[in-house]
């Protein structure tokens, strides 16, 4: 092991071991180490929904994500503030990373105007108006005591010709500048740039080589995983990862299921964060060793074995497959709270898994692995 690293000028992360273009290694952070690759677990509104910060750290998770968009509107950046900042606020003493609001940029497109400046938009909860400018995004981050603060972005979205692609990055290149210089730094915090250029080769170049020259302590690769397929993302990845700094993290966001994660870390990416383990636990779908199984099917309701032998949650150490289809079929709550802690705890073991590989050079032989266990799936 190296030496822990200064944290004066901001978050540091360290190298422990390569496999390839795989890295193993640890983000040292004013909030406590993140060990990457990491999978951040998403708490848009300042919770993980349906889990408690307990329950959510006992999944193996370090880090949780805030969304800037959602906690200025409700409950404000101001009170949070006053509240003694988000990790307080949220009972997570560990590190927080907040988005800057960019996505919603995108997804809000009927109820947005946006310029070179910022973005105006209504509320979706109450029709009022509201303005993201990168210093006042950078602004609200701060108030809420974000670990890892990103640059306001605009996710550019899926399919988008040459020139409009050109124009969103062009726009996020600036805003990253302007985000830059809004930044206060402080020990153990972290500003992340962004990549943005959709699917073209060129645009994501220039987009890497314009935040290097502005200097990050991490990059992002954003405007993925919205509809272009796994194919065209790896090759984004093939291309991008190679242009961003080696001594800094590479973050992949809104990424992904358990096969998207094996194949990027092959690639170099060292985070990631996605709602998708969340969201199909409240679905009744849990990710397994044996692949992906709903709850609601009829075939587990006197099933009486466990649903992945060998984790350790709960719903898998307690309760039966039989009994989770039971409170799926009954509408109880404790189904998506016992499969949504359920498939933390699985992403969570699966990049440990992927770091001790890295560690022994092995990766390829630890995800061959994980792909005989999903192709043997059993009825």
């Amino acid at each position: 092991m190296t030496s822990h690293p200064d944290l004066r000028h901001g978050c540091r992360w360290q190298a422990y071991a390569t496999d390839g273009r795989a890295r193993t290694g640890v983000l040292h952070t004013a909030h406590g180490p993140m060990d990457t690759p990491a999978f951040m677990a998403v708490g848009t509104a300042g919770t993980v929904k349906a889990m408690t910060a307990d329950a959510v750290r006992s999944t193996g998770t370090q880090t949780v994500l805030g969304n800037t968009y959602h906690l200025m509107l409700r409950p404000g950046a101001d009170r949070i503030e006053a509240l003694g900042g988000l990790h307080r606020f949220m009972d997570w003493p560990g590190p927080i990373l907040t988005d800057s609001g960019g996505f919603q940029v995108m997804s809000l497109a009927s109820l947005r105007k946006l310029d070179k400046d910022g973005v105006e938009f209504r509320s979706h909860i109450d029709g009022t108006r509201h303005r993201l400018t990168p210093a006042i995004a950078i602004g609200l981050q701060h108030q809420f005591d974000a670990t890892i603060t990103m640059q306001l972005d605009e996710c550019t979205p899926f399919p988008a010709d040459h020139d409009t692609a050109r124009t969103s990055m062009e726009l996020s290149l600036r805003w990253g500048t302007l985000s830059k210089e809004a930044y206060r730094p402080r020990p153990g915090y972290g500003l992340f740039g962004i990549v943005q250029g959709s699917t073209y080769p060129d645009l994501r170049a220039a987009s890497a080589a314009g935040l290097r020259d502005t200097g990050f302590d991490g990059y992002a690769i954003g405007g993925l995983a919205v509809g272009e397929g796994q194919a065209a993302m790896l090759e984004t990845l093939d291309l991008t990862v190679p242009l961003l700094p080696e001594d800094a993290p590479r973050y992949l966001m809104g990424v992904g299921t358990p096969d998207d994660l094996l194949e990027s870390v092959r690639r170099g990416i060292d985070m990631f964060d996605c709602v998708m383990p969340t969201r199909a636990g409240r679905t009744a779908r849990a990710f397994t060793t044996t692949g992906v199984r709903n709850l609601r099917n009829a075939r587990f309701a006197a099933d009486d074995r466990s649903l992945d032998p060998g984790c350790p949650c709960p719903g898998c150490t307690r309760h039966t497959r039989a009994y989770l289809h039971h409170l799926f079929r009954a509408d109880e709550m404790l189904g998506p709270m016992l499969l949504t802690w359920h498939n933390l705890t699985y992403y969570q073991r699966l990049m440990q898994g992927m770091r001790e590989a890295i560690q022994a050079r092995q990766l390829d032989v630890f995800a061959a692995g994980v792909r005989a266990g999903w192709a043997a799936a059993e009825e």
